[in-house]
């Protein structure tokens, strides 16, 4: 087998720009130029998809760059398809870069005869030929359990952390981190932690998925500057009712930090009416015309950090390392 010089990065369609700017920080990292492998990601006329790879990857390190976002099922099967089409191309090792995990919500039954359809999504991806996982903030990190292959699940914490300092100066006096129900709240003690600031929570009933009857806020939030903290925010129903809350209770501004903007339907107009200051979002799922222009929607890149991860995978070196301030602020210096 011929020896693995470089790592090999291929992209599907579901985030073009973020494969192209892990490639570039690739570069930058390895003072030699790392590309997207020549490929296509075709549909035929009956929405079947067509894979063909058109470099030689035998041998190779690969890492497929797709996250499972809207359109869900097409972007999962785009990701199961290259992985085969690599496979079957003999490479060396597949690891599946996939910055969001979709169905990762359905991770238990919440009722009688119901799926848990990311424990079968992680039996696709394991059998379609991937040895490793790279994703960040799953819904639930008992998710990595799911699968039988080594996962590494990267944190946007300490990246909202190091904006989150830039923006307020250094000055986190006044500032409240609050957790949006109670099952964040490890989420965001994590964040509040790493800037020196108290956790608020605000806990909702809901009647039933998408619809909140009632919120209480726990904690004082009376003059401070909140900061809510999620993973995911889809039709930002809760949110934006979650931050008229807080504004009731004597909060002075409400800004809100989520991984992954799925932000479908009505989230867009939502979030622009709202009362919240700024939203603010990863590159996790590409942003649509509508969430790029909206005025108080912010996106900030994860490409350094999944290029570090990606080079770390390759070497054989610890991934855990970019959870740590003192060696994610290097690579993200002028950029936030």
């Amino acid at each position: 087998m011929p020896s693995i010089d470089e790592p090999k990065l291929i992209s599907g369609n579901a985030n073009m720009p973020l494969a192209k700017a892990i490639a570039r920080r690739m570069t930058m990292y390895r003072g030699m130029s790392v590309g997207l492998v020549d490929a296509r990601v075709e549909r035929f006329n009956d929405q079947e998809i067509f894979v063909e790879v058109y470099e030689n990857v035998r041998g190779e390190d690969m890492f497929i760059i797709q996250p499972t976002s809207n359109p869900a099922n097409d972007n999962l099967m785009e990701l199961l398809i290259m992985s085969d089409a690599l496979r079957r191309s003999s490479a060396a090792r597949i690891t599946a870069v996939i910055p969001y995990f979709g169905y990762a919500r359905q991770d238990r039954r919440s009722k009688a005869r119901t799926p848990i359809s990311a424990k079968l999504v992680a039996n696709m991806i394991v059998e379609a030929g991937i040895e490793r996982v790279l994703t960040m903030d799953l819904h639930a990190a008992q998710i990595q359990g799911f699968f039988d292959i080594p996962v590494d699940n990267l944190y946007a914490s300490p990246i909202f952390a190091l904006d989150i300092l830039e923006q307020f100066k250094g000055d986190t006096k006044d500032v409240m981190i609050v957790s949006p129900d109670v099952g964040g709240v490890a989420r965001a003690r994590e964040l509040a932690k790493r800037i020196n600031a108290p956790l608020s929570i605000v806990d909702k009933r809901r009647e039933k998925p998408g619809e909140v009857a009632e919120m209480t806020v726990i904690g004082e939030v009376t003059g401070k500057k909140c900061i809510i903290v999620d993973d995911i925010c889809d039709t930002a129903g809760t949110l934006c009712k979650a931050a008229e809350v807080l504004m009731e209770h004597g909060a002075t501004e409400v800004h809100s930090y989520i991984t992954h903007g799925v932000l479908s339907g009505p989230a867009v107009e939502r979030i622009t009416k709202s009362v919240m200051k700024s939203l603010v979002i990863t590159d996790s799922i590409q942003a649509t015309e509508a969430v790029s222009n909206a005025p108080n929607i912010r996106i900030v890149p994860t490409a350094p950090m999944f290029a570090q991860a990606i080079l770390n995978i390759w070497n054989g070196t610890s991934v855990s390392s970019l959870f740590e301030t003192e060696t994610l602020g290097p690579i993200y210096e002028g950029i936030l």
